[in-house]
């Protein structure tokens, strides 16, 4: 079905004001409550939902269980995406005042690089029918990665490529600022007469770079339901907005899906089976079965339900952590002028995870604690 073009404006355009709230609503560092977090969360999930019916009654039923098929798979990724961006949070030492503007950064990022990979991969498939074989190829390896690599350590984000980009390419002012500063929460600085980037915008180009490597398989992952562009984009879209809140509402509940990995790795898998099916039935013999959407649905949702429920069943005698200072604290946390600095900068220059302002191990300290299952997909 052709979505004329006044559709994609108004729905781009819809979204750009989705962002501009979010923007707004982050204009002042603060710390996000958990009743703002489920305010804003219960909000986007909502609109995402209503757009889904709009769906369902202007382009058919089966574009919109193509919509809420696509929307759960990249939700369920989404999710997964909070296990890293705790780890580089709690890595970087990140204030509470300024998590919910680095993850907003990282929304947008993730937004602008699935727009173009949505491009690409449209193109790609209307090229090269045999697209549906290397992307169900490379869902099938994902899946088998996340398996592998389930319960590993957090990898140390500090020696990220973004990293070191951005020390080699501009200067970092790594002089901490407190709350009610001018400068406070900013990405970017004059010190000295000299313009510079801030600890805070590293942690950000961090974030951006996984958004990168997201992007690689929930692309695929989408295309695997359906090939129509204008609801590959809106799923991604509306399961992007209202993930900054999302992760403030599941951040102590991160560390129980401890089966979340398992449950992702079968529907990629499942979708990646689907993709090669495709390509059989429609190119080599139309009497090989397809799978048809509604069952991908099903598979979905029942996958995802029985994981949450075992994940929450296995861990139900589990303490509830601490909240560690050194997790998710700035100085702004405790009116400690001597606490350690925003993106895990100390003034000696030393990040909170041992590793030097330049890069380099110092092994004087250890990362601070994160999701122990937080290796996923990076």
């Amino acid at each position: 079905m052709t979505v004329p073009f006044w559709v994609w404006a108004a729905t781009v355009g819809g979204i750009a004001v989705l962002v501009a709230i979010d923007i707004w609503h982050a204009r002042s560092p603060h710390e996000v409550s958990f009743r703002e977090a489920t305010l804003w969360s219960v909000i986007y999930i909502v609109v995402a939902l209503l757009f889904g019916v709009g769906v369902w009654i202007f382009m058919g039923s089966q574009s919109g269980v193509e919509y809420i098929s696509g929307w759960l798979v990249e939700k369920s990724l989404s999710v997964d995406n909070l296990f890293i961006f705790a780890v580089i949070l709690a890595q970087f030492a990140v204030p509470k005042r300024h998590q919910q503007k680095v993850l907003l950064w990282g929304v947008i990022g993730a937004l602008v690089m699935r727009a173009i990979f949505i491009l690409i991969g449209a193109a790609v498939i209307n090229a090269f029918s045999f697209a549906f074989v290397i992307f169900g190829a490379f869902l099938l390896y994902t899946a088998y990665g996340l398996v592998r690599s389930h319960g590993d350590e957090p990898k140390d984000m500090s020696d990220n490529v973004a990293v070191r980009l951005t020390r080699k390419l501009v200067t970092v002012h790594e002089e901490d600022t407190k709350p009610g500063d001018k400068h406070d929460g900013q990405l970017w600085r004059k010190v000295g007469g000299k313009l510079g980037v801030t600890p805070l915008f590293i942690t950000v180009a961090v974030i951006l770079s996984v958004d990168l490597v997201f992007a690689l398989d929930s692309i695929p992952a989408i295309f695997g339901i359906t090939q129509n562009a204008y609801i590959v984009f809106t799923a991604n879209a509306f399961a992007l907005l209202g993930l900054r809140a999302l992760y403030f509402l599941l951040v102590g509940l991160l560390e129980r899906l401890v089966h979340l990995s398992y449950g992702l790795a079968f529907i990629l898998a499942f979708i990646g089976v689907k993709l090669i099916l495709h390509w059989l039935h429609v190119d080599i013999n139309p009497a090989i079965p397809e799978v048809p959407t509604p069952l991908s649905l099903a598979v979905i949702l029942v996958t995802l339900t029985v994981v949450t429920i075992t994940s929450l069943y296995t861990t139900r005698g589990l303490p509830p952590k601490q909240d560690t200072e050194a997790s998710s604290s700035g100085p702004d946390d405790h009116d400690d002028s001597s606490a350690t600095p925003a993106a895990g900068v100390s003034e000696q220059g030393t990040s909170t995870n041992g590793t030097s302002a330049n890069g380099s191990s110092t092994g004087s300290a250890a990362p601070a604690e994160a999701p122990a299952d937080a290796s996923r997909r990076s």
